[in-house]
């Protein structure tokens, strides 16, 4: 008994230590599974997910479709002037930057050698002059013997040689002076070289302009016997050529007369404007890269355009003004373009002005008003082409109303100008004259240039822009999304113009809100930061919307 008494405190022992460790055990189990539960209700696991959208209203604005380059400023009309004749720079009159008028004196060469040049020459004309007074002479002299020859050999007097004699010292005498007379042409024509050599000592200014370098100094030796040395450079100023290189892949937007401007690294908030004169068909190649030389003019009266500044070029190839704005992120485009299948009930865009040709067709998509008459923007006013009680629209193709305009086209149209592809219109092709074919081809020219114009077309518009089919997201009155169709026009990187589908102070999603691991929110698409929408969410809630609803759709 004494052995088993004291088995049992032995026994009880672990008994009593292993409760303080399943206690403690339970206790960081309890503790994890709290921090676990807390972590999951802050972070939205409790909630339900909804996404952060940020969103942006729909304005009015101005929308450009830039070509984008880099150019060099050149005076338009620039002269190098150089000396003509060799000798020593004695006098230079000008400086760099000084505004000279054409015929103003520039710089003088000694003309020592060249005065010299010319008295000789005029002593020697002297000379010759001489020589020809005493030919003269001698011809009288020999005219005389010979007649008197002839009135001796009329009376016997005299033999025939002696006469024949006479007359060859005449003839003798007259070629001398015809010798002489060539001498004199010669020495005269000698002269003027050396008179205008001495008018070279002298230089002018050829044009109205400003110095703008001198490469020689005064007291420099000129030699102009291989080549005229460069003395300076007179340019007009008054108007400049910038000479902008564009890549391969964007010289195909560029034609004659198209606006274009550009900005200075020395004055970027001013603008100068001009239009494209051409494009120099040769490229240069540089590091394989291909770029093509665009050149236009701008004035410049004020001279803040210098020789050699840098200028980055836009060339505008379409622009909208006053037009419907959204953000490129927020479109998700389409296959396939809306000429020719456009909706019926999209209104013709208020016509803007359009300063520089540019290839915008406000009403290609819409053919119900192809005939130009006046539309009221924005979805509400559809305008169905077969309705009869539409007088305002006669040139609609659907309109039974025109036959006049529908028939010249109905006729031409199962004709193809090239060979037509069905048996029947190849054998009415072919039974044709040449006259009527080259009839029907002008007709279906003037066709096509008249429904260009109706659709708002220019007929030199060139057919780059056209209306897109898109869809984007609009945050509806309560808060839902809604997604609808729209038809995009001109676009560039930033903002696209919406043509229907669309009105001002829609609410738009532009892209979805993210958490970063900080916490903090990042946005997932094109951010607003460039937009003239100002940030996501200005202005408040859209009318008829609550907080909490604009809080989900934001």
């Amino acid at each position: 008994m004494t052995s088993t008494s004291s088995d049992q405190p032995t026994g009880r022992r672990p008994a009593r230590r292993r409760w303080p460790r399943a206690l403690a055990l339970a206790a960081c189990v309890a503790a994890i599974a709290a921090a676990g539960w807390g972590a999951w209700r802050t972070w939205g696991g409790g909630r339900p997910t909804q996404p952060d959208y940020l969103t942006a209203l729909v304005q009015r604005g101005d929308i450009e479709d830039l070509v984008t380059a880099t150019g060099s400023l050149q005076p338009r009309n620039y002269v190098d002037v150089g000396a003509q004749v060799s000798g020593q720079l004695r006098k230079l009159n000008v400086d760099v930057g000084s505004d000279v008028k054409e015929g103003d004196l520039l710089a003088e060469i000694d003309a020592t050698t060249s005065i010299a040049k010319v008295e000789a020459s005029r002593a020697q004309l002297r000379s010759l002059q001489a020589q020809l007074g005493e030919k003269d002479v001698a011809i009288i002299k020999a005219e005389r013997d010979l007649q008197r020859q002839k009135n001796l050999l009329a009376e016997d007097a005299t033999t025939i040689e002696t006469m024949q004699n006479a007359d060859t010292t005449l003839r003798a005498a007259r070629a001398q002076i015809n010798a002489l007379k060539a001498q004199i042409e010669q020495l005269r024509a000698s002269m003027r070289v050396d008179e205008a050599n001495l008018k070279f000592t002298q230089i002018y200014a050829p044009i109205s302009g400003t110095v703008v370098s001198i490469t020689a100094r005064q007291g420099q030796t000129l030699n102009a016997n291989q080549q005229a040395p460069t003395i300076l450079r007179v340019a007009d100023l008054s108007t400049m050529s910038v000479q902008s290189q564009v890549s391969e892949a964007d010289v195909s937007k560029l034609r004659k007369g198209m606006d274009v401007y550009f900005t200075t690294l020395g004055s970027q908030t001013r603008r100068w404007s001009g239009q494209l004169s051409m494009v120099e068909p040769t490229p240069t190649v540089t590091n394989n890269v291909v770029l093509y030389n665009a050149l236009f003019e701008v004035p410049n009266p004020s001279g803040a355009l210098m020789t050699q500044m840098t200028a980055q070029v836009f060339f505008i190839v379409a622009q909208a003004h006053d037009a419907l704005m959204v953000p490129m992120s927020a479109l998700t485009m389409q296959r396939g373009t809306a000429r020719g299948n456009a909706p019926a009930d999209m209104p013709p865009r208020p016509a803007a002005p359009n300063t520089s040709n540019t290839p915008h067709i406000p009403s290609a998509a819409n053919p119900a008003n192809a005939s130009g008459s006046a539309g009221t923007p924005g979805p509400a006013t559809p305008a169905t082409p077969a309705t009869p009680a539409t007088p305002a629209t006669p040139a609609t193709p659907a309109t039974p109303a025109t036959p006049a305009t529908t028939a010249p086209a109905a006729s031409a149209r199962p004709i193809s100008t090239d060979a037509p592809a069905s048996p029947p219109n190849r054998e009415a092709w072919e039974q044709m004259t040449p006259e009527q074919r080259q009839a029907l081809r002008e007709q279906r020219r003037a066709e096509r240039e008249r429904q260009r114009g109706q659709d708002g077309a220019a007929p030199s518009a060139s057919p780059l822009v056209r209306p897109r089919r898109a869809t984007v997201k609009v945050v509806a009155d309560d808060g839902s999304l809604q997604e609808r169709d729209v038809m995009i026009g001109i676009s560039n990187r930033i903002h696209a113009e919406v043509l229907s589908g669309l009105a001002v102070g829609d609410r738009i999603v532009t892209g979805v809100r993210q958490a970063d691991r900080g916490g903090n929110s990042a946005s997932s698409r094109g951010s607003l930061s460039a937009s003239p929408f100002g940030p996501p969410g200005a202005g408040g809630p859209p009318p008829g919307m609550s907080p909490a609803a604009a809080g989900r759709a934001r």
